[in-house]
């Protein structure tokens, strides 16, 4: 593939509410480091910076991130603020709360519903924004998270936030939150190796919803990155689209309906454009079959 002429157009749209971003979009999470967290090795600085202006040279409207994704040196937030202010027209960030880390980095106690005020402004704060364009409320652990998702649509009435998603969330949890305000996205983890949220996936198109999963690429490796050795059918692809695996995971992924939104992350500018360029690869039938057969097995 001619990775450096595709733009993230080449994957279509799909709306968040009244904002319209391209199908690829970039995940801050890897930003920080080689993993997530204070895991790995940490980024440069510089070329975490140079990553972001990249990515919406090539298209980028739309970026995940969150308050606790930070390293020791690193802060997402930080880092997007920096690259990108004054942020373009047209360009959504989306960020999450609910999870919290201490200063030292160790993860603390999950926010309570009135704690997620704060956590909404301390992502203004990083981003140097006067309103937040997608919150996605992290479901953890609760089996009702009305409380929690009514919080944040009083935050939304404020005009604090603009749209609201859910994270990591259940059938019943997305009944319950859209029972209380508007639910744009969902966001769960989802790929080639983990076709578990199928029920979800299909939810969120029956509803017009985008379904944004996230792992597409890491699988069980999580936030460390993927650590498994590929199929031999993904390699077989890969080899008839002269692409790398990842793209074919990533292309397998928007595959999977118009209302699917992916965002890889990488701090690394040549995976970067890969990944982009994974947009405008597609799949024939029988490719897709052969590497849904995959996810089926591996389920």
């Amino acid at each position: 593939m001619t990775s450096h002429t595709v733009s993230a157009a080449a994957s279509g749209t799909w709306p968040l509410g009244d904002l319209i971003v391209n199908r690829i979009g970039f995940g801050g999470m890897r930003l920080t480091g080689s993993a997530a967290f204070h895991q790995g090795t940490p980024s440069d600085r510089g070329q975490a910076i140079a990553v972001l202006r990249r990515a919406v040279d090539l298209g980028v409207n739309h970026i995940d991130t969150a308050a606790f994704y930070f390293s020791r040196l690193r802060s997402a937030n930080e880092l997007i603020n920096s690259a990108l202010a004054p942020y373009a027209d047209g360009l959504v960030i989306a960020t999450k709360v609910g999870p919290a880390r201490n200063l030292s980095g160790e993860w603390a106690e999950p926010a309570r519903p009135d704690q997620l005020r704060g956590q909404v402004e301390e992502n203004l704060r990083q981003l140097g924004r006067d309103h937040l364009d997608v919150v996605n409320l992290r479901v953890m652990g609760q089996d009702s998270i009305s409380e929690h998702f009514g919080a944040l649509a009083e935050l939304r009435e404020a005009g604090l936030v603009r749209h609201l998603g859910v994270s990591g969330a259940r059938l019943e949890h997305l009944a319950q939150a859209e029972a209380i305000a508007p639910v744009v996205c969902v966001q769960n983890q989802f790929g080639l190796d983990a076709p578990d949220g199928e029920e979800m996936l299909r939810a969120c198109a029956a509803r017009g919803i985008a379904f944004v999963p996230f792992f597409s690429i890491a699988g069980e490796g999580r936030e460390a990155g993927a650590v498994r050795g590929e199929h031999d059918a993904v390699l077989a692809v890969a080899r008839e689209h002269g692409a790398s695996p990842a793209q074919i995971r990533l292309a397998w992924t928007l595959h999977q309906g118009t209302h699917v939104l992916a965002i890889p992350g990488t701090g690394n500018p040549d995976h970067l454009v890969d990944n982009v360029a994974a947009g405008a690869l597609r799949l024939t039938e029988e490719q897709f079959q052969l590497l849904h057969s995959i996810g089926r097995s591996a389920s």
